[in-house]
Parts: structure tokens; C-alpha cells; sequence
């Protein structure tokens, strides 16, 4: 099958036989969206984009990213009319607060939580960067399974593959519930649950065997592939890239 712009990054993740390709494609997403927000190109300068990051704000996750990353002047515009916007949210709550007040109280609780509470707590589940990133992942699930359908040897390329995070596994399994129906549903999970067991179990004797060899019996026995088994182990239960340093911006 011939490539497709919208193909190509997902295809180039699978091909680098990384742990997982969600992964893979969400470290890219990610430094793209951190170059885009903070970059070069000074986005930060544009009122539309600001407007944006005034609204979402950030979660804390990616404030210490964008601090990492490394643009203080960027940094200081962002959170200047970020800080604008959350005061005046901030006050409005204010305003519209009455202590004690509440619903019927259910096991010494209040049915209604406390107004500033739930502002405090909307906010902090709300990042332009988480935002943009999701829109963006959804997208190359729905690209994963066109090419599963459409490209006789994709299939065969995910069966050959390390297989997927636990977290990106999930996202996998509730996406082709409703992307496949029928035999391509049933020889999609005939597929891949052997090859989820089959690279946990590789995860998990690597991380013996890493253990193993702290054992003065076998200090001159091969580490085998156990080097760098906790991160990838650790990758392999939750996503990510434990070991990866901070991305910084490009001078």
C-alpha cells in the first residue's frame, strides 16, 4: 500500500521496533507541541495561540516541562496572561461563593462540593498541551486501524513487533472494539493478546535477569538483553520513557 502523509509517522513507529508505538508516537507529539507552545517560531507572540493557553492553562506535568524546556521569556509571556485570566476566574468564583453552602448532606457529606474546591480541581484537570495531544492521538488510533483494514502487511508488522504498553494497550483494545466488527475483530485479538503475553513475559525475564546478575555467581555471565530492563520495564506497565532527559529547546 502506498504511503499516506497521515500514514507515515505511525508507520515509522512501528518500524523502530520500540516497546510500544504509541509511545513512540506520543515522545514525538509531545516535543512537537512543546516546540510549537515555547519554540522558535515564538507562538507565544500570537494573541489566538495565547488565548488558548490563557484558557487551558497547563497541568503540572508539562509546566515542569516547559520549564525544562528551557524559554524563560516564552515561559513569562505565557504565565503573565495566563495569570490575568485565572484571577479574574479566581474572583468570579469569589463572588459566587457562600460558605456552608451545599445540598443535602449523604453520610456526613455535602451532595454538592464546595464552588471553589471544583474550580480549583476543573483547572488542574485542564492543559493545552494534554488537549492538543489527545485530539492529535485519537487520530492516529483511527490511522491504525485504516491501515490494519487497508494494508495487507501491516498486520503482519504488528505481529512481528514488541508489542504496546499496558496503557496504550487499553486505548488499542476500546478503539478496535469499535473500528473492527466481525473476523477482522476476531483475527485482531487472536493477533495480538498471544503478542502482549508473549513481550510481557520478555519484560519480566529481563528484569530477573537483571537481578540475577547482581548475584557474584554470575558477575561474568552476559547481561543478556537486561542492560536497560527497568526502563523499558517500567515503560512497559505504564508508557513513557523513565529514562529519557529533559527535552530542551533547540539554540
Amino acid at each position: 500500500m502506498k504511503e499516506q502523509l497521515y500514514t507515515i509517522p505511525l508507520n515509522d513507529a512501528v518500524n523502530a521496533n520500540d516497546e510500544c508505538p504509541f509511545c513512540f508516537i506520543e515522545r514525538k507529539l509531545e516535543q512537537d507541541l512543546m516546540d510549537f507552545v515555547l519554540g522558535s517560531g515564538s507562538s507565544y507572540m500570537e494573541s489566538d495561540v495565547r488565548e488558548m493557553t490563557d484558557n487551558a492553562g497547563f497541568c503540572r506535568a508539562h509546566f515542569q516541562k516547559m520549564f525544562d524546556y528551557g524559554n524563560t521569556l516564552g515561559n513569562a509571556w505565557i504565565l503573565k496572561t495566563h495569570y490575568k485570566q485565572m484571577i479574574r476566574e479566581m474572583e468570579k468564583t469569589f463572588k459566587g461563593f457562600t460558605p456552608g453552602k451545599g445540598g443535602m448532606k449523604l453520610f456526613g457529606k455535602s451532595s454538592e462540593s464546595n464552588s471553589i474546591a471544583a474550580w480549583v480541581h476543573q483547572k488542574e484537570k485542564s492543559c493545552y498541551i494534554c488537549n492538543q495531544y489527545k485530539d492529535t492521538y485519537a487520530r492516529y488510533l483511527d490511522t491504525f486501524f485504516y491501515l490494519y483494514k487497508q494494508d495487507s502487511e501491516f498486520p503482519a508488522k504488528i505481529a512481528a513487533s514488541k508489542g504496546f504498553c499496558l496503557h496504550h494497550f487499553a486505548d488499542l483494545c476500546e478503539a478496535a472494539d469499535s473500528s473492527l466488527s466481525g473476523k477482522d475483530l476476531e483475527s485482531f485479538y487472536k493477533m495480538i493478546l498471544p503478542l502482549m503475553s508473549e513481550n510481557m513475559a520478555r519484560l519480566g525475564e529481563d528484569v530477573s535477569w537483571l537481578v540475577e546478575k547482581f548475584d557474584y555467581q554470575n558477575k561474568d555471565a552476559d547481561w543478556k538483553n537486561s542492560k536497560d530492563a527497568i526502563q523499558r520495564g517500567m515503560q512497559k506497565l505504564k508508557g513513557g520513557y523513565p529514562a529519557d532527559a529533559p527535552y530542551k529547546m533547540s539554540k
